[in-house]
């Protein structure tokens, strides 16, 4: 198991390294001059060049990659000319509110998406079944920025049960109660298609499980259908479910910035957006390789998990 997790470290190296290379160059493309977007009114001719010159974007291009590269990697991601503190602060702060917002959005898509498919591949062609299929259908068709419009009109307008925005209350609040009030709204928005897709997958996972020959044994010796199901079909489909999370992991993550907009949520999607209008390029560069490495990271998490339900994905 550990040269298993160490190939997989191995492997997630050059990743990292890709996306390095392409987010520096994809901020470098940018059109425009980044010193006079910056400076704004300000932007004389000697004020450019002296702010290209303190951010080194005289530099050649692969000279400044490799400089930024270099300092990434001794933990120094650069200073945020727009906030004025170093990025890797402003992330770790920023990304302590996405990890609530995204980790709860994931653990109820796994929970219901699975409980869904199971319930729906138990009840095939039933009206279990069919009622779980169009719900599934419309939670997947839907955008979760349009959902969570949608929630916001209804719960927080219309009927006044759950704050519009934010993630404490302006005055007051910041305990817990708070806290959940403020989550409800995006963590149900974000994680409605990514319920879809794990529902759907897992309803085919466990139907080919139960057409096996051993399920049959199982139920011929008498074993209740909730044994067999849970014992022993979802078991076995879970080596095939496990990959789909991992993937939806990532969408629930991405996502997470549209959710964060329409909510104000003060999280790492919130940040990026900003960073981006305001041409902040460290800022942007640094939260973007954060969230990669985090994703990364999950999917060798995910994959580890995989191969102790399957040793045999090991070889």
């Amino acid at each position: 198991m550990a040269n298993y997790i160490l190939k997989r470290l191995v492997y997630a190296v050059p990743v990292l390294l890709g996306i390095t290379i392409i987010v520096f160059l994809i901020m470098a493309a940018i059109p425009g001059d980044p010193a006079t977007a910056i400076l704004g009114s300000y932007a004389t001719p000697e004020n450019v060049e002296k702010l290209n010159r303190d951010l080194g974007l005289d530099k050649p291009l692969v000279q400044r990659y490799l400089i930024w590269l270099v300092n990434m990697l001794g933990g120094d991601f650069g200073r945020s000319f727009s906030l004025n503190r170093p990025v890797l602060d402003e992330i770790l702060e920023r990304f302590a509110a996405t990890l609530v917002l995204a980790g709860t959005s994931f653990v109820l898509c796994s929970l219901a998406g699975i409980l869904a498919g199971t319930v729906s591949a138990a009840r095939q062609y039933g009206a279990a079944d069919r009622l779980i299929t169009f719900t599934v259908l419309i939670g997947i068709s839907v955008p979760s920025f349009f959902l969570g419009m949608m929630m916001i009109l209804l719960f927080a307008v219309k009927l006044r049960w759950l704050p519009v925005s934010g993630m404490y209350a302006i005055y007051g609040g910041g305990d817990l109660p708070d806290l959940l009030a403020h989550l409800v709204m995006p963590a149900l928005a974000l994680s409605a298609v990514a319920t879809g897709v794990i529902a759907r997958l897992a309803r085919s996972a466990v139907l080919e499980v139960l057409r096996q020959d051993y399920i049959r044994t199982a139920r011929a010796k008498g074993l209740g259908e909730t044994r067999v199901i849970a014992g022993h079909a979802l078991r076995a489909a879970m080596v095939s479910i496990i990959p789909v999370l991992g993937i939806q992991a990532g969408f629930v993550l991405s996502g997470a910035v549209y959710i964060e907009m329409v909510f104000q949520w003060p999280g790492v999607g919130r940040m990026l957006v900003e960073a981006i209008l305001k041409r902040d390029i460290l800022l942007v560069q640094g939260g973007v390789v954060f969230v990669a490495g985090c994703y990364v990271l999950f999917n060798i998490a995910v994959d580890v998990a995989q191969s102790l339900l399957d040793p045999r994905i090991r070889t």
